[in-house]
């Protein structure tokens, strides 16, 4: 059987793979897996659960994701792995610019030395987004701050710490959630700032990281760059203003396709954003109909996809150096004054 790679992401259910969740990753050979809290009990069994998963698709380098950020966002978290701050909490303990991206960095890669540990070899971090005035609280303190050059700053901070330690960053959410005054996951934002203001603003911290080599769109409405159409199906913002303005030649995936803010089928969702541009379908909720339709709707990944995958995987391809997660830690926590 051929191992070629669907350019989709899956999730599973639970904490062991279902025999139809073999069946439907051995057909469809999804690129990734993404997981999620009801994913995860321990360290032995997420290990389990993703050495599983590579052995089904016949890839020993398959993407395994997870979204790890911190305070609100953490799908491993204690007793068994370490309470990691929001992203706001850095620069909110008052430290200069250039400290507060070393406790950073720091942190992202003792986070990231827990993910290898299991087999997890993708963060869906950093949140690059600058939050705006009256802005839905979705976002918030999974900001870096509120200037958009500090955000860049820090969000390359935390990318080095992640790929130092052998982890992919994700930087989200392209080209700019932090104006929506309204959460994707449950509704379409529309964000009707000019296009000048956005690049001022919102585009910046993504221009800076246009090196990065992956990246997740948004399920947001952009007025000022196409009004009928979200960034995940809209041509205009991912050739315009993603590949263009920005500058990114990195993998673009989707956010989950699950969210309310799309509308369709999950055959038309998965449709209309490749024929976007983007590179790469997630699909988060894990349910075996929803996969398939998902799967059927995904190209095999080939051509420039395949190369910015590649090109992607290359760059965790060797083993990370070993450092101390413990000492590395206790920085952390003295920097931060934290007592968790």
């Amino acid at each position: 059987m051929s191992n070629e790679a669907r350019a989709f992401i899956c999730g599973c259910a639970g904490t062991e793979l279902s025999a139809d969740e073999r069946t439907l990753f051995a057909k469809t050979r999804p690129w990734g897996l993404i997981l999620f809290k009801r994913n995860v009990e321990d360290r032995a069994q997420l290990t389990r659960l993703t050495q599983q998963f590579r052995e089904i698709v016949g890839r020993a380098d398959a993407p395994v994701l997870i979204d790890q950020e911190g305070g609100r966002v953490q799908r491993m978290g204690p007793p068994v792995w370490r309470k990691y701050p929001p992203a706001g909490a850095f620069a909110a303990a008052g430290h200069d610019a250039t400290e507060t991206a070393n406790l950073i960095r720091t942190s992202t890669r003792v986070l990231a030395a827990d993910l290898r540990e299991v087999g997890i070899t993708v963060d869906c971090l950093p949140v690059v987004d600058v939050p705006g005035e009256g802005a839905h609280n979705v976002i918030g303190d999974r900001a870096y701050a509120a200037d958009p050059a500090t955000v860049a700053a820090y969000g390359r901070a935390a990318c080095e710490g992640l790929l130092t330690a052998g982890v992919l960053p994700v930087i989200k959410h392209m080209p700019g959630h932090g104006r929506a005054r309204a959460d994707s996951h449950l509704e379409l934002p529309v964000v009707e700032a000019s296009l000048a203001e956005l690049e001022k603003s919102d585009f910046v911290p993504f221009q800076a990281l246009a090196d990065m080599p992956l990246a997740m769109s948004a399920h947001v409405v952009y007025t000022a760059i196409d009004p009928d159409q979200p960034a995940t199906v809209s041509a205009k913002v991912v050739s315009r203003i993603m590949r263009g303005v920005l500058g990114f030649d990195g993998l673009i995936m989707s956010d989950d396709l699950s969210m309310k803010a799309l509308k369709g089928s999950f055959s038309e969702k998965t449709r209309a954003l490749f024929a976007a541009g983007l590179d790469m379908a997630l699909h988060c909720q894990g349910e075996i109909a929803d996969g398939y339709a998902v799967a059927e709707a995904s190209p095999i990944l080939d051509g420039i996809r395949l190369d910015r995958a590649e090109r992607a995987l290359a760059a965790i391809a060797e083993a990370p150096q070993a450092f101390d997660p413990v000492d590395a830690w206790a920085r952390v926590q003295s920097g931060l004054a934290m007592t968790a």
